[in-house]
């Protein structure tokens, strides 16, 4: 007997595995197991998932692909029969194709009364629908019939069972293959769990994501994870309790430069940000001249216009936070920060700044022979300037790679925001964050993220052990996400709102 887990309520990370990884575990799991169990464990696995969403369910339809995704789906419907639902299948698909396995496990369906057609024909309204059409093997675009029986999943209002992937999705990046694509309410992961169900459009495609190892989780053992999915445990780790004896002088210091003319509030954001994550000072040093001399609800901050280029030796040991609404005016504190700095992370329109200026881009990959430890924050139109990348979409189409080559080539840890933000660093495993909505998507909060980390890389200057950069910012990423994670999705949550969440008691 296997056991489904709910990936939202597990606090602890998890490896992700790509498409090639995740074959040699299924092939290292089948060697110790009889012909065609495996697949008997996945439409199990399925149906157990579907009796414990819908137990009222009469009406079941299954939408089988030729492949081994179809045969779990066989399965599956093969247990919801005997379990007493009315179950309809459509076998989509060129039969001569089937696997073995497949073959065999719609007999199996077939010996227990479930009704199959061959091809699509009319379904009547369901109470469920499972989306059992293309899994982990297929990398182009469903056409025909699948694509037919897509839009015919996605027509149903009953909640719909993804099995191990919806299909349309990749599982590698999170990208759709094409314009069909199943939106499923539920997604039931077999074996592994794969890249692409936590990130781009994997997020909203695969709705609520279950997992089951089917009985060989001891088979990744020896295979490379792609990423690892991030659910706080880095976060967790780096707030642990104030000690009586520290004083603000033991959470360093963090400089704001940005603000330019009319974005000044940018930058209050973002120093706001960093005195609530922990930083025993904060600096804003505001690139517009006329900037008030004071934060009237945050009057604990420091505004000194002009900072950076007036107090070098603060400069050199504190945490600075460059480009929150800095405009073209930020370009002129740019080549004195990276030279200076020793924590610095990057942000908005000091991103833009380097990627259009070569001596920018220079002295920014110069950092990491240095020591200097840097952390970009771009959002994917910016990383694609940053690559020389033709748009958003190239980067979109491969948030993980396109992240880790910003990493490598930078020799910095680069956070790229968007649904399921992507931790890439030099030399270490790439992360996805599991927290966040598209509540996050109003104006202003990226500067709190930037500010929230910074004010947290300040802090951990208190720890007995160094904290690496990328380990803040995979932390950071989670607390800024987990902070919107509730309420309703269909509000926005404004930057000044996510930052009352962020100070709230955990």
């Amino acid at each position: 007997m296997t056991s489904l887990q709910h990936i939202a309520s597990i606090a602890a990370d998890w490896p992700l595995f790509d498409g090639a990884a995740s074959r040699r575990i299924e092939a290292l799991g089948a060697s110790d197991l009889p012909p065609h169990a495996l697949m008997q464990r996945a439409g199990a696995a399925v149906a157990r998932l579907a009796l414990a969403l819908a137990p009222h369910a009469q009406r079941v339809w299954i939408a089988a692909g030729p492949g081994n995704n179809g045969g779990d789906g066989f399965e599956a419907a093969m247990h919801l029969q005997r379990a007493g639902k009315k179950v309809h299948v459509s076998a989509i698909g060129d039969a001569r194709r089937r696997p073995a396995d497949a073959a065999a496990s719609l007999a199996r369906a077939q010996a227990a009364g479930v009704k199959v057609d061959l091809g699509l024909a009319d379904v009547a309204r369901a109470d469920l629908v499972i989306d059992g059409l293309l899994g982990l093997g297929h990398t182009r675009p469903a056409t025909g019939a699948i694509a037919d029986a897509v839009r015919q999943v996605n027509s149903q209002t009953a909640p719909r069972i993804a099995i191990d992937l919806p299909t349309g999705l990749d599982a590698n990046t999170g990208s759709t293959l094409g314009d069909a694509a199943v939106l499923a309410t539920h997604t039931v992961a077999l074996l592994t769990l794969k890249p692409g169900l936590f990130t781009a459009h994997g997020r909203d495609l695969s709705g609520d994501v279950w997992f089951d190892d089917l009985g060989c989780g001891d088979s990744t053992a020896s295979v490379t994870p792609r990423a690892w999915l991030h659910r706080g445990d880095m976060a967790r780790l780096l707030r642990p309790h104030r000690r009586h004896a520290q004083h603000k002088g033991s959470f360093g210091d963090v400089i704001v430069v940005g603000g330019a003319r009319g974005m000044v509030g940018a930058a209050l954001l973002a120093g706001r940000a960093a005195l609530a994550a922990g930083a025993g000072r904060v600096y804003v040093s505001a690139l517009d001249p006329t900037a008030p001399g004071h934060d009237a609800l945050w009057p604990e901050l420091m505004l000194r216009p002009g900072l950076w280029r007036e107090s070098l030796p603060l400069l050199a040991a504190a945490t600075v936070v460059c480009g929150c609404g800095g405009g073209d005016a930020v370009r002129e504190a740019l080549p004195t920060l990276l030279a200076r700095v020793p924590r610095l992370v990057l942000d908005a329109d000091a991103l833009n700044a380097i990627a259009a200026d070569v001596t920018l881009r220079a002295l920014l990959a110069a950092r990491a022979g240095r020591d200097q430890a840097t952390v970009l924050t771009p959002h994917p139109l910016e990383a694609a300037r940053l690559a020389g990348a033709g748009s958003a979409a190239q980067i979109q189409c491969d948030r993980l790679g396109q992240a880790e080559h910003l990493a490598a080539h930078f020799g910095c840890i680069v956070l790229l925001k968007g649904s399921g933000t992507v931790i890439a660093a030099p030399g270490k495993a790439t992360v996805i964050n599991g927290s966040g909505s598209a509540r996050l998507a109003s104006a202003g909060t990226g500067d709190v993220l930037a500010g929230w980390l910074a004010g947290l890389w300040a802090a951990t200057q208190a720890h007995a052990e160094p904290v690496l950069a990328h380990q803040v910012a995979a932390a950071a990423a989670w607390l800024h996400g987990a902070a919107a994670d509730s309420g309703d999705s269909r509000t926005p949550l404004p930057a000044s709102s996510l930052l009352r969440r962020l100070t709230e008691p955990d």
